[in-house]
């Protein structure tokens, strides 16, 4: 794994905890999990494991293949970032980059929920989001170098994936710029009544801006299919979420308006999904908007160029000790659906189609000198 931001200083007293106040009622026999201002481990672990029966549950109903393609994907997109930083250091991406490292199974449970004409659009953390979509490795792994044969050309890089085919419209690299795009994808969605659903990520620093509740207020009030995904990773930046707002329960935000609203563990996939499927079938049958406040936690800084100054190794050692992909296929495997030789397999699939993006990266050519202005409007 890439070497953590971090450094050592006293850890953060712990604040009081909140009830979520989800507008959903939870499944028989699992009770909602908690919304934090600081997570608690011991908290979070308490919570997964009230839900850990009825995850398996869950597990033995979904088709095996299903299963297989979305640790494959945790997994791609784990080993993808890992290989993002080495080469980032070694020179070969330049700008900034943002990784995903700890919150694949945000991208994996969301997106693999959709069906294939949905819509989704993101912020400037898009490279996993953009593979899950069905954008190729070798394509973003291009785009992150600058080359040709990346998914818009080598002109977008890090924070600006795009592909009008699997309908991903960004990577914004405005925070909370892409809310109020997802709201008009949403819009145009059901002003043409195409049926399609729009996925909208953000980070909880986003929620400050004007846009966020703006959106929110459209979406509910004319009766929008948008599913708006708060990933919660604690940090805004190097600012934590009790330095940055004075109302930390971002699912209650959505209460003002009138927009349904979940709390959902997002180190745990399978609750992602199953949240996430509730919000899609609301988006497509009703046409009203959800907000889902999805609590995670960055393993790396919030770029390639942050230190981390602002928390310590043993944080980060504690969120790792419920890293969404060992949580996975420990169910997976109690379930019995793989053994040992079934994630070896996974392991190094993930770890080939990654060298073969780099390879494809490294011998794309730059883009021609006659295509510096295209496609440029202002």
């Amino acid at each position: 794994m890439p070497r953590a931001a971090t450094h050592q200083k006293p850890a953060a007293k712990e604040s009081k905890t909140s009830r979520n106040g989800a507008g959903e009622k939870p499944e028989k026999g699992v009770e909602k999990p908690e919304s934090l201002d600081r997570i608690s481990i011991e908290v979070a672990k308490a919570e997964y494991d009230k839900r850990r029966c009825a995850q398996l549950a869950s597990i033995k109903k979904i088709d095996k293949q299903l299963l297989r393609k979305m640790l494959y994907q945790m997994v791609l997109g784990r080993h993808f970032e890992e290989k993002a930083a080495e080469v980032y250091r070694m020179g070969k991406i330049g700008g900034f980059c943002h990784l995903y490292i700890g919150q694949e199974a945000i991208g994996v449970g969301t997106i693999m929920a959709l069906e294939q004409d949905d819509m989704v659009i993101t912020s400037y953390r898009d490279h996993v989001q953009a593979m899950v979509k069905g954008i190729s490795p070798e394509a973003v792994m291009a785009e992150l170098f600058g080359k040709a044969g990346g998914c818009v050309g080598g002109k977008g890089g890090s924070m600006h994936m795009f592909s009008k085919e699997f309908q991903f419209y960004g990577g914004d690299g405005i925070v909370g710029g892409q809310i109020g795009l997802g709201t008009g994808l949403a819009y145009a969605a059901k002003y043409k009544g195409s049926g399609q659903v729009v996925l909208c990520f953000f980070g909880e620093a986003a929620v400050n801006q004007g846009i966020f509740h703006e959106s929110l207020n459209m979406a509910q009030l004319w009766g929008l299919p948008c599913v708006y995904i708060c990933e919660n990773n604690q940090y805004g930046m190097g600012t934590s979420l009790e330095r940055a707002m004075s109302m930390r329960n971002i699912a209650r935000k959505g209460d003002a308006y009138g927009v349904a609203n979940e709390f959902v563990d997002g180190m745990d996939v399978m609750a992602v999904r199953e949240s996430t499927l509730r919000a899609i079938d609301r988006a497509r049958k009703d046409s009203v908007p959800t907000l889902l406040e999805v609590r995670s936690y960055r393993y790396m800084g919030h770029s390639m160029s942050d230190p981390g100054n602002y928390r310590t190794r043993e944080e980060i050692a504690e969120y790792q000790k419920r890293d969404p992909i060992v949580l996975f296929k420990n169910c997976l495997k109690e379930s019995e659906h793989f053994d040992d030789q079934d994630f070896e397999t996974i392991e190094r699939e993930a770890h080939e189609a990654v060298d073969r993006a780099v390879k494809f990266a490294e011998e794309s050519p730059f883009p021609e000198i006659s295509e510096l202005l295209t496609n440029v409007y202002a």
